[in-house]
């Protein structure tokens, strides 16, 4: 009689084993709940460089999360205010104001918990998060007034204290305007052995500074020529703040009634650009491009005039009666500050907004020479001058803060009346002021060969920039004392770098 035996063969034997660990750590798993902690997956500020115009970053995580407990839990350093809003994982945080340039920021999240762990009541929190960005340096821009520097375009980094001459010694500079990114400028200038400024010509010039996302920086002062004037005049121009678009006024040289606005377009493929006529049949005064770069306020007979940029301007977008000048548009377009001139001499300078209301915000027997909105505040900066009295006709200028919710207005600076032709700049974080204080020749009774001009016609002798750091403005009463600080620079007309 035979007997069948079943023999347990090892491969078998050490499935059973695996079946039975596996089974007994699910169980455990299933006991003890989900032991994965909640994460950071993505920091879109994460080690970038970032500028006024951004205002916001995201942090997506990796399963829903507890809005409280992220909310109470997030640290940045230095201090941003900002407001919070979800979709889904991802957070946003929007700044209330500029970041400050010039300085290193840190991200902190810990003690956060999902959604899971606050409905089951467990101390399951995220896995700790730190991350890093940095603001643009603090850059100025100004033309140099003496020495090699003398009529030429000079960047200085105050964060870094680093001064960098853009362009070469044979152009003199009369005009520029940084793009928005801060990697490029755009100017006028002249050869230096002239000094015929009707025969100036349109470039870019290159500033060795970077911003865009992991971008390389180009070498610092690369001239490239952007339109000549052989057949026109370029009398005036603006760059449009998405950098694509250039209005220049232009006026032929055998022919000055052939005269207007021309735009062009600028980018990778300048070179083969060439000036369209902006059709309109009135004759342009003043312009500023709007803030969505599609059209252009021009100064018109009694009026200014909203003309498209890209398309037929015959007929205007709209039109402001009775304002002569437009000085400043905010930066989200919603509200724009222009100058009626009244019959009785004075001046008042006007805010409208986009619904169409007006509001005087101050009426001078002077002139305002520049206005410009605070990036920061619900304010406006403005260089004026008031008429002082006695039979000899003298304008003193002088600085003024405004507060556009509650209308109060503040002198923070009185200039000296031999100071008129004056230039000033708001930085982009809303932080500092630039202005300048020119010496005219006839007031040094020099001469130099090179002769450097104000806007009025005088010789500039020498001229010294002046930096006013700056408060934000809150709802209440402008209280800061601030002064101004002599910087050691020598050179004039200063604006900010973006």
């Amino acid at each position: 009689m035979t007997t069948n035996k079943k023999f347990v063969q090892p491969l078998d034997r050490v499935s059973l084993i695996l079946i039975v660990i596996l089974t007994v750590l699910i169980g455990l798993i299933i006991l003890q709940g989900d032991a994965v902690k909640p994460s950071v997956r993505n920091f879109s500020w994460e080690n970038e460089k970032i500028g006024a115009d951004d205002i916001s970053f995201n942090l997506t995580f990796s399963r829903p999360m507890d809005i409280e407990s992220v909310e109470n839990n997030l640290r940045i350093e230095p201090p941003l205010a900002g407001k919070i809003s979800w979709a889904g994982r991802r957070m946003a945080y929007t700044l209330l104001t500029p970041a400050p340039y010039g300085e290193e920021y840190k991200v902190n999240l810990e003690g956060a918990k999902d959604k899971f762990a606050v409905a089951k009541r467990t101390k399951k929190v995220i896995q700790p998060f730190t991350a890093n960005f940095v603001s643009r340096d603090r850059v100025i821009l100004y033309l140099g007034a003496e020495n090699k520097e003398r009529g030429r375009l000079v960047l200085y980094n105050l964060t870094k204290q680093k001064k960098r001459l853009l362009t070469p010694k044979d152009l003199v500079v009369l005009d520029f305007e940084p793009f928005t990114q801060g990697d490029k400028i755009l100017f006028s200038a002249h050869a230096a052995n002239s000094q015929d400024t009707l025969t100036a010509q349109l470039y870019t010039v290159s500033t060795g500074i970077s911003t865009e996302k992991q971008g390389k920086a180009k070498a610092p002062g690369k001239v490239d020529l952007v339109l000549d004037s052989k057949e026109y005049q370029i009398l005036k121009f603006d760059l449009s703040p998405d950098g694509k678009t250039i209005v220049l006024q232009r006026a032929h040289k055998n022919n000055p009634s052939d005269f207007g606005l021309w735009f062009l377009s600028v980018g990778d493929n300048a070179k083969e650009s060439e000036p369209k006529r902006i059709k309109n049949e009135q004759p342009a005064g003043d312009f500023l491009i709007t803030p969505d770069s599609k059209a252009v306020a021009v100064a018109q007979g009694k009026g200014t005039a909203i003309l498209p940029i890209q398309t037929d301007a015959s007929k205007p977008l709209d039109f402001l009666p009775q304002f002569g000048v437009l000085q400043a548009f905010s930066k989200d377009g919603s509200q724009a500050v222009l100058v009626k001139f009244n019959t009785d001499y004075t001046r008042d300078l006007v805010l409208v907004t986009n619904s169409g209301t007006q509001k005087q915000l101050i009426k001078t027997t002077g002139s305002i020479i520049k206005c410009e909105f605070d990036p920061a505040s619900p304010a406006l900066y403005c260089l004026l001058t008031q008429l002082l009295p006695g039979e000899e006709y003298q304008e003193q200028p002088y600085l003024v803060v405004i507060n556009l919710k509650t209308g109060q207005q503040k002198p923070i600076l009185i200039l000296p009346p031999d100071k008129r032709d004056l230039q000033m700049s708001l930085s982009p974080d809303g932080l500092g002021l630039l202005f300048d204080q020119v010496v005219s020749a006839t007031d040094t009774n020099s001469f130099r060969e090179s002769s450097l001009k104000t806007n009025d016609g005088q010789e500039i002798s020498t001229s010294s920039l002046w930096l006013m750091p700056l408060l934000p403005i809150n709802d209440g009463e402008l209280n800061a004392e601030l002064k101004p600080e002599q910087l050691p620079l020598v050179g004039f007309y200063p604006r900010w770098l973006p």
